[in-house]
């Protein structure tokens, strides 16, 4: 199982983030062996959020070799010309590094802010993503939302034909029609899903590859946002699953006990096994607290401890 890291963009405690704080975070990561950077979007939250897209740029130059990954980027919310424009960016700046993993924004609120029918977003996310492949090659793609005509944008990503796209899907069988039918690779949620549900879903994402003609052993997964951290202290990590995670996803803790690696190591490890166990292929973490020292602790303590047969 490969791991990755998602950049700390959430102020969890009215924390502001500062670049120097996101490159020394980006260059411990790169150092701890992590193979994803990651940036999630959100345009408005119920916490101060900084701008994904901007500060996987931002911190570009320390990340080594790491793949950088969206998880996810809003292209209906952001325009498929703009996202194109941006992540292609990162793409050529990074010397092809680029994962851009899409999804259509869950938050009514951000389809109000930018004055877009909420009920319209698959419509617009299946053709957003046609758009974008073309815009990096340069076809055109005939669209009832975005039609591409004669739009050419340079410079070119440096991967051929463009980054590819991971669609996420928290595990519907609509969502995962769509990642069959649309996407390089899947993008499940980290407390969307369970060790029980995952598996389910990646059988019926492979029916619907063979259907295709696709081949379900090259097609990558990972499940992102596993809000993570790492403790022996049996309170405190109690109290950050009432205080920090229960009231940012607005879920009751027992809904959400036990979904993340939040607990003891052997705990947080256990968790992981059980994924690595049903095909989850990789696993990008988020620490909702002591963002350095948790990245250092699930690293040095949690997967060491991580096997495929638990």
């Amino acid at each position: 199982m490969e791991y990755g890291v998602h950049l700390p963009l959430i102020s969890f405690s009215g924390e502001s983030r500062s670049l120097e704080d996101l490159r020394a975070y980006a260059a411990k990561a790169r150092d701890l062996g992590y193979a994803y950077l990651c940036a999630n979007d959100h345009l408005l939250f119920s916490r101060p959020w900084l701008d994904g897209p901007t500060a996987l740029s931002a911190v570009l130059d320390v990340t080594g070799d790491m793949k950088l990954a969206t998880t996810v980027a809003l292209p209906v919310l952001r325009g498929p010309v703009a996202t194109a424009k941006a992540l292609g960016a990162i793409d050529l700046l990074s010397g092809g590094r680029m994962v851009v993993g899409v999804g259509p924004g869950s938050s009514e609120a951000d389809y109000r802010a930018v004055g877009l029918d909420f009920s319209e977003r698959w419509k617009r996310f299946d053709e957003s993503i046609g758009a974008l492949r073309a815009l990096w090659t340069g076809k055109a793609f005939e669209g009832t939302f975005y039609p591409t005509g004669d739009i050419l944008l340079q410079p070119r990503p440096a991967q051929p034909g463009g980054p590819p796209i991971w669609v996420a899907s928290w595990g519907s069988e609509a969502g995962l029609r769509r990642a069959a039918r649309l996407g390089d690779g899947w993008l499940a949620s980290g407390y969307n899903t369970t060790p029980e549900i995952f598996p389910k879903a990646l059988a019926y994402l492979g029916e619907q590859l063979g259907a295709r003609g696709r081949d379900a052993n090259t097609f990558p997964n990972g499940i992102a946002t596993m809000w993570m951290y790492v403790t022996e202290d049996r309170a405190e990590a109690t109290r950050v699953l009432e205080d920090v995670v229960s009231k940012m996803l607005n879920r009751p803790v027992d809904q959400i006990s036990g979904l993340l690696p939040i607990g003891s190591a052997e705990e947080c490890a256990a968790l992981m096994s059980r994924y690595a166990a049903v095909g989850a292929q990789r696993v990008f973490v988020w620490p909702v607290a002591d963002d350095r020292e948790q990245i250092e602790r699930f690293m040095e303590r949690v997967v060491p401890l991580v096997t495929a047969n638990p």
